[in-house]
């Protein structure tokens, strides 16, 4: 059986956004929500790997947020930027749980969950240079970059408290 991929003349390297407008595929729009997916995928190796039930269910609820948001910067209707309020819950709820002598900075590497954080706070910051450019030419409203910005944070905050979950679990 062979497989045939086709696509319409002239139009390859062309997407379609969810207001059925097409722009190439290396559109900084598009090159926005695939660097989400990115991080969204780490995000799901986390989830996978985590031994903690809270973060795993924190988690979950932040996959589920960054696929309404991709399709939101997709420009599929109906869809809005998700509260940023919430991942500012997340990064207090870790610093207040956090003892104060712990290293604020850490070599990722403690468990496979917690680098996984890191490799997608890293994305979510790739994604934050991507995002401020089009914040510039008025292409994503400040909601939306405000959420990208504060989503490298709350990944620190997660990778942080994924770590020290570890520690108490192995005293």
């Amino acid at each position: 059986m062979e497989i045939k991929i086709t696509t319409k003349t002239g139009d390859q390297g062309m997407t379609s956004l969810g207001n059925g407008e097409r722009v190439p595929k290396d559109h900084p729009r598009v090159e926005l929500y695939g660097t989400l997916d990115e991080c969204q995928a780490h995000i799901g190796m986390a989830r996978a790997t985590c031994k903690n039930e809270e973060i795993k269910d924190t988690l979950l609820r932040l996959e589920r947020d960054l696929s309404c948001f991709m399709g939101y910067l997709a420009l599929f209707p109906d869809l809005s930027a998700p509260d940023v309020i919430w991942l500012e819950e997340i990064i207090s709820k870790v610093l207040r749980s956090i003892s104060k002598d712990k290293p604020s900075f850490v070599l990722p590497g403690e468990s496979i969950s917690e680098a996984a954080l890191h490799i997608a706070r890293t994305v979510a910051r790739r994604a934050e240079r991507i995002a401020v450019k089009l914040l510039r030419n008025k292409e994503i409203k400040e909601n939306a970059y405000v959420f990208i910005n504060r989503l490298s944070d709350a990944l620190y905050a997660l990778a942080l408290w994924t770590n020290n979950d570890l520690q108490n679990r192995e005293n």
